[in-house]
């Protein structure tokens, strides 16, 4: 299989303004490819272009303030991508949030507003370009699930079952387009500083202060920077890699549940106690 060449040619980076999709779109506009980039909050990603345009020139740089959530926008930033961007080669799909709580503790809105963002968004803006990578002569989609698509741990059930689901779709859609110029991979990340968690959602019934604990537990559990996570998914695509494993931890997991499939929880759960307890009061509180 062919690596592909980024170089004057088109990605399109979901969840660009910040985190790991703006050091990704910083990454690939050193290697001279031009984007097109995606995020709900306009101001931050304003600035990140003009940024990119100013230490590369010669990148063709397009923002696209949109919720992904939301079908028919979807659909309509697609278009104006690819009438901006003839050579549309990747879609790289960093958009995404969190949610704690337990299942008492959550509401179906909070679960099907996660699914929404980190799944049906995913899937969205893949239908919408699907017909512009499919002109490439070679072209790339790169969907991020999570080391928590490998285990699902208790405390994280919408978020498991959302980056569960991107991994399904995301190998699926691999199978059926085994015979397209269009290849498909997913990134499973463990323990990135992005600050996902801590600026994520959790339950309403929970104390805030509690989940604040709990959030600041898992995020201290975090060592890999954003910018070695970026090389790594920017590498995984040019490769066209299926899998891009990042962080010691997702190769440890995905060991260990192919290993015990049925009882892996019982080596995760000590680790990640502090991380999924958002029910016991925080000191000095009734």
């Amino acid at each position: 299989m062919r690596r592909l060449q980024v170089a004057g040619r088109t990605s399109v980076i979901t969840g660009s303004a910040s985190g790991m999709g703006a050091d990704v779109a910083r990454n690939l506009a050193a290697r001279g490819a031009h984007l097109a980039l995606i995020d709900r909050d306009g101001e931050k990603l304003e600035g990140l272009a003009a940024e990119i345009r100013s230490a590369h020139p010669a990148v063709t740089v397009t923002t696209h303030t949109v919720d992904l959530r939301d079908d028919d926008a979807v659909a309509d930033t697609a278009a104006d991508i690819v009438s901006a961007h003839p050579g549309v080669q990747t879609l790289i799909t960093c958009a995404g949030s969190s949610m704690l709580g337990s299942l008492d503790q959550l509401t179906m809105e909070e679960m099907r507003w996660l699914m929404d963002v980190n799944l049906w968004g995913t899937v969205s803006i893949t239908q919408a370009l699907l017909p512009a990578l499919r002109r490439a002569p070679d072209a790339h989609i790169t969907h991020m699930a999570s080391v928590y698509a490998l285990a699902a741990p208790a405390g994280r059930i919408p978020y498991a079952m959302s980056k569960f689901a991107v991994r399904a779709f995301s190998e699926a859609l691999r199978h059926e387009l085994e015979e397209t110029s269009v290849t498909v991979g997913a990134v499973y990340p463990a323990g990135v500083r992005t600050g996902i968690i801590l600026h994520g959602r959790y339950a309403g019934a929970i104390d805030p202060a509690v989940a604040a604990r709990a959030a600041a537990a898992q995020a201290a559990m975090y060592h890999t920077d954003p910018a070695d996570a970026a090389e790594r998914i920017v590498q995984g695509t040019i490769r066209r890699k299926a899998r891009t494993m990042i962080g010691r931890e997702s190769r440890l997991i995905d060991t260990l549940v192919r290993a015990t499939p049925v009882h892996y929880w019982r080596a995760m759960r000590g680790p990640l106690r502090e991380a999924i307890d958002t029910t016991t009061p925080m000191p000095g509180v009734r």
